[in-house]
């Protein structure tokens, strides 16, 4: 299912071309993708933190390099997960976040979020997550069942 949303919110990745950053951050150029804001049910058992079903955000408000919603209606929530679109280089060529920005650990670190996912691919997954004393781990393992 993620890779699904993925590919509906980045179906124009390759029409960045004629954008740069700089248009694309302040907003002025044509949106070509839409960031994603998803949540995550599931539960700790031990040391494992298994997620069990994903589910939209509520007041899902998607910008090109931001979203915001929220997750307060899912029943066992652990966490969240979002997309980071491509944009565009100072070339114009499509470029990848590739993991969890420096921003998005911080508002993890302040969230009641066990764990943090953000997807840059269709395959292509970083996470964080809380240990029992609250402290951030990055990158923090996934397994794929």
């Amino acid at each position: 299912m993620m890779s699904a949303v993925w590919v509906t919110n980045n179906r124009h990745w390759d029409e960045v071309g004629d954008e740069n950053t700089l248009t694309q951050l302040l907003g002025t150029g044509k949106p070509t993708q839409l960031e994603y804001l998803g949540c995550l049910a599931g539960d700790v058992v031990h040391d494992t933190l298994f997620v069990r079903r994903l589910a939209p955000a509520a007041d899902l408000k998607q910008l090109q390099f931001a979203v915001a919603g929220n997750c307060d209606h899912v029943e066992g929530f652990v966490g969240t997960w979002h997309t980071h679109p491509y944009r565009a280089d100072s070339s114009g060529h499509a470029v990848k976040e590739r993991g969890l920005s420096a921003m998005d650990i911080e508002t993890f670190s302040a969230a009641r979020d066990l764990v943090s996912v953000v997807m840059w691919d269709v395959d292509s997954l970083d996470a964080a997550a809380k240990g029992p004393d609250g402290a951030v781990r990055h990158p923090a393992p996934i397994i794929l069942r």
